[in-house]
């Protein structure tokens, strides 16, 4: 579960992490108090999880009470990416000399974590690995071992760090990994992390992922569900469905988190021939799927207003391509007469002769099979495109 910007730097507070004064405000009036009681200029912040915030005009500075009132009223309700800004972070303005990055991320590939951290913060570190590769130190951590104060000043040494303040910055990495371990955290950032004109490194930003496996354990977290989560996206979460709603036309069911992926780019680049189509959703229903599963999946994606075609993307291995094939059966048997739009599947793999001879003895309507990837993809977008055209 990706954390809220505010609830991220609650976390940082709790564990003692040198953060900017500041709180979480649902009102206009609830901002110019929080301004009042901190006496300064402060940063008036949406709170959504997605990024380009301060591009889209959800970050804006306030010199008063005055003006935190003109720019709260200006960020509450906006839009930024399809997400509505319900919630604002007041906080203190800090001054700023120097802008760095730090991290700590669950590496899955490598089997440990793996730190990251940069003199050159404030911008999106993939820009920096991508033009600047050599200012992006990466130091692998131990899971036995930790991350001890030892190591913590080799990440600072690495990335170059002045000698003068890497003492704050190991601590703040030390703190970092305490809050990955105890919090349950797959990923802990700090971008930026700031220096101010009188030598105090501070977290001025921070982006926390929790591992929901541990939620039995992390009982206190269930204070950061998103109670204003997507309605779609909910209703997959009681599935237990991996599922992400994109701004798009065509629903995309898979099995595999890199077939998927796949699917997404390859449907994005079939839909530019028909107007820039675009996938509407991620959604994995995993390796081992039954038909139940299948269903579920396709229920949530036939549901969604914006889907206007659905293209079921299935490579058998541990999942059954009849199995696959009976659960796209099964969930338009139970949709009934909610289901209009095409459906358009590609299976491969385990038992594929079998799942699409159950398809085409079934002979419905609005469910196509195509043999390839590519050429399914261009057939949904072409579907999608007309269907929207016709509206």
């Amino acid at each position: 579960m990706d954390l809220y910007e505010y609830q991220a730097k609650q976390l940082f507070g709790k564990h003692d992490l040198p953060i900017t004064a500041g709180d979480v405000c649902e009102t206009v009036e609830a901002a110019v108090a929080v301004s009042e009681s901190i006496g300064a200029p402060v940063v008036v912040k949406a709170q959504v999880k997605t990024g380009g915030r301060g591009k889209a005009g959800g970050v804006k500075l306030a010199k008063d009470p005055a003006e935190t009132r003109e720019v709260a009223q200006a960020i509450l309700g906006m839009d930024i990416k399809g997400h509505t800004v319900h919630k604002v972070l007041v906080a203190h303005a800090a001054d700023i000399a120097e802008e760095y990055y730090v991290s700590i991320l669950l590496d899955r590939a490598n089997r440990a974590f793996l730190a990251m951290a940069s003199v050159e913060g404030g911008v999106e570190i993939e820009e920096v690995a991508a033009h600047n590769p050599d200012a992006l130190a990466k130091i692998r951590i131990d899971a036995l071992e930790g991350l001890t104060p030892a190591k913590a000043r080799e990440i600072a040494e690495a990335a170059k760090f002045d000698e003068a303040i890497q003492g704050q910055v190991a601590n703040i990495l030390t703190t970092l990994w305490e809050i990955m371990v105890r919090e349950d955290a797959t990923l802990v950032e700090v971008n930026p992390l700031v220096l101010t004109p009188t030598g105090e490194v501070i977290a001025l930003d921070g982006k926390v992922t929790i591992d929901d496996n541990a939620a039995f354990r992390q009982l206190e977290h269930a204070e950061f569900v998103d109670q204003g989560i997507d309605p779609i996206e909910a209703r997959a979460k009681s599935f237990d469905l991996n599922y992400v709603k994109l701004d798009g036309d065509v629903g995309i069911v898979g099995n595999g988190a890199g077939l998927v992926m796949s699917t997404l780019d390859v449907v994005a680049y079939a839909g530019e021939e028909f107007g820039g189509i675009k996938p509407a959703n991620f959604l994995d229903i995993g390796g081992g799927a039954s038909a139940e599963v299948m269903a579920n999946g396709l229920d949530i994606v036939l549901n969604d207003p914006d889907v206007q075609a659905v293209f079921v993307n299935i490579f058998g291995g541990i999942t059954s391509c009849d199995a696959v094939a009976n659960g796209i059966l099964q969930a338009i048997e139970q949709l009934g007469d909610q289901v209009t739009k095409p459906i358009v599947c590609r299976i491969d793999g385990n038992n594929a002769i079998e799942g699409r001879k159950i398809l085409t003895d079934a002979n419905h309507h609005l469910i196509e099979l195509v043999d390839t990837m590519d050429a399914a993809a261009r057939r949904v977008a072409e579907l999608a495109a007309s269907r929207k055209g016709a509206k």
